[in-house]
């Protein structure tokens, strides 16, 4: 029935679970986080905003559906968020070695042991879930047949370098010109662009946008602490005191904030679902929403110039933010889904209404 090889999750606190092996045989360090998604370990595992963690699923049987196959459209992967797995380790409650799926290309066993990435099955992923929750995210440690690793906290490092671009790309043909600032950029925001007859131009983090000519600022998802971005930020403060439209979507909002002169910090454990709720401020309109972020912006430290335009109802924490005057706005959460809902993929058409008003 597969790799059935005895593994440990170790914690910083001391605490140990035993479970079995259904992925690479290695030891990995990291920090331990939890997602409550029911579908969707595909897009999970591709997006690079969970470089550096090791990812526990609380939904129990993972693996049944194996994994898609790997077709390109619009020089993307079309079924995948990025061109590689990104979490450091998996653990799930039971794994299930037979899948069946019309777009299956192999078991989710084989792509993790064909990426290296380590997995465990057979441990309580609830109660796991409920003392992360409880202690708050935490180091832990895949240990593989006794071979211990170093303990190792991702947000020490700048992530977003290690993920981000390295060269400038481009993408469509379209006569709305976005810059895309890659901080670790899904695949289906630059699907979801790319229909609303644009251009997408991705750079590198560190890129000066501002020698370029175009018409929307993106400023993407990414992993880690935000505070790491001190170029990303550095040309941010720039952008915003001009006219360009921007839209920021995850550490996008995190960075913009940071560049307005407001303040982020990290969260006991982070906001990895696909059922977050929000609600637009001002109304009593509210959003379930997609969402893997494990930093938020202090609402408190926001300036005169700025205000929130979502908060999440279960914590009262931002989920967006938008300047007064100028066509800038940012979500906390993922209208892209990919996976989960797609309920506020209207703002991709309102981000492409500002351009359009300001050409």
């Amino acid at each position: 029935m597969g790799n059935t090889d005895n593994i440990r999750l170790i914690f910083e606190d001391g605490s140990e679970y035993s479970g079995r092996s259904f992925g690479f045989k290695r030891s990995v360090a990291g920090e331990v986080v939890f997602n409550t998604a029911m579908t969707g370990y595909p897009e999970s595992l591709t997006d690079p905003s969970y470089k550096g963690q090791i990812l526990v699923l609380t939904y129990p049987l993972i693996g049944n559906y194996g994994t898609p196959k790997y077709d390109i459209e619009n020089q993307l992967l079309k079924y995948y968020e990025s061109d590689k797995i990104h979490i450091s380790g998996l653990i799930v409650s039971d794994y299930s070695f037979k899948f069946s799926h019309w777009n299956a290309d192999g078991s989710l066993a084989d792509w993790l042991k064909k990426s290296e990435v380590p997995g465990i099955y057979g441990i309580d992923t609830r109660a796991l879930t409920k003392k992360l929750r409880e202690k708050g995210t935490m180091l832990g440690k895949i240990v593989h047949a006794g071979n211990d690793v170093e303990w190792y906290d991702p947000n020490r490092d700048n992530l977003v370098a290690e993920v981000s671009i390295r060269r400038k790309e481009t993408y469509g043909k379209g006569s709305n010109v976005v810059m895309l600032v890659d901080c670790g950029v899904k695949n289906n925001i630059i699907r979801y662009l790319l229909e609303k007859d644009t251009t997408v131009i991705r750079v590198p983090w560190d890129y000066e946008f501002a020698q370029d000519d175009y018409d929307g600022l993106f400023i993407s998802n990414g992993p880690g602490d935000p505070k790491m971005c001190k170029a990303t930020i550095a040309q941010l403060e720039k952008a915003i005191k001009g006219d360009k439209p921007i839209f920021g979507i995850c550490l996008g909002n995190q960075l913009l904030s940071l560049a307005s002169g407001a303040d982020t910090y990290k969260l006991k454990y982070g906001h990895r679902s696909h059922n977050q709720p929000v609600i637009k401020v001002g109304t009593n309109r509210a959003y379930i929403t997609s969402q893997n972020h494990g930093f938020a912006v202090n609402n408190d430290t926001l300036g005169d110039e700025w205000e929130p335009l979502f908060i999440n109802i279960n914590d009262q924490t931002n989920e967006g933010m938008k300047h007064r005057t100028r066509p800038i706005f940012s979500t906390q959460f993922h209208p892209e889904a990919s996976g989960g809902p797609t309920d506020t993929a209207f703002l991709f058409d309102e981000f492409i209404a500002m351009i359009k008003k300001q050409k």
